[in-house]
């Protein structure tokens, strides 16, 4: 079991690393919704055919710079990215209503600490709001469209951090773990990610059976 965590954490990690950097910085989550037919609904929540091939994009193109060769289309075959995609996609919305259900809120000033600490939109190490402007510009996204999606973004990432708190060890996985200190160090770090990842998955799983989801997936075949 350790084997095939260690072989699949750090794919997992990084697409979902790209989910995030995908809604926080890059404009998913901001298509016109009225226009663009939906992927899927999650509640009242959608996530459009525009808004996930936008995603699908980008993880690809960041998968492809971190595996470099490695990374071809037998391995997106095999990896299944684009379902792995529209389920990270949902997850995000589910992470968010529940976090709001939870009476979860970023307060103004947390999201200023953010956008202010970002280094894409610093010059010399101090916030620029001249980048800032058209970083949103070249995205075309106003601040309130950035400003707001990044506040939900924010939402579920507390959402996972509380989920990931929650995650124990068995403690059978420790059982067999030897080797010199680094080799003992990536084995605990890939029981650590495969617990948390098993409890995230699994609250995203219970949330979604209570909630009304829909999934179209002949726009993503």
């Amino acid at each position: 079991m350790l084997k095939s965590m260690r072989k699949h954490a750090r794919f997992f990690y990084v697409l979902f690393v790209i989910v995030i950097l995908s809604f926080i910085f890059w404009g998913v989550g901001t298509t016109d919704k009225s226009s663009s037919p939906s992927v899927a609904e999650i509640g009242k929540e959608k996530i459009t055919s525009e808004e996930y091939w936008r995603a699908y994009d980008q993880m690809r193109e960041r998968l492809r710079e971190t595996y470099k060769d490695q990374f071809n289309e037998e391995m997106e075959k095999k990896l299944k990215l684009k379902e792995a995609v529209l389920s990270s996609l949902i997850a995000e919305r589910v992470l968010e209503v529940a976090a709001s259900d939870l009476g979860m809120t970023v307060t103004d000033q947390e999201l200023q600490d953010v956008i202010t600490h970002e280094p894409a939109f610093m010059r010399n190490g101090v916030f620029n709001r001249d980048i800032y402007f058209r970083a949103l510009q070249l995205q075309r996204q106003t601040p309130e469209m950035f400003e707001s999606s990044l506040r939900q973004q924010l939402l579920s990432d507390r959402m996972r951090q509380l989920i990931w708190s929650s995650a124990g060890i068995n403690p059978l996985d420790l059982r067999n773990i030897s080797g010199d200190e680094k080799a003992v160090n990536e084995k605990l770090q890939a029981i650590v990610t495969g617990s948390r990842n098993e409890a995230l998955a699994s609250y995203v799983n219970g949330v979604r059976q209570r909630m009304n989801v829909k999934i179209n997936t002949d726009l993503i075949s």
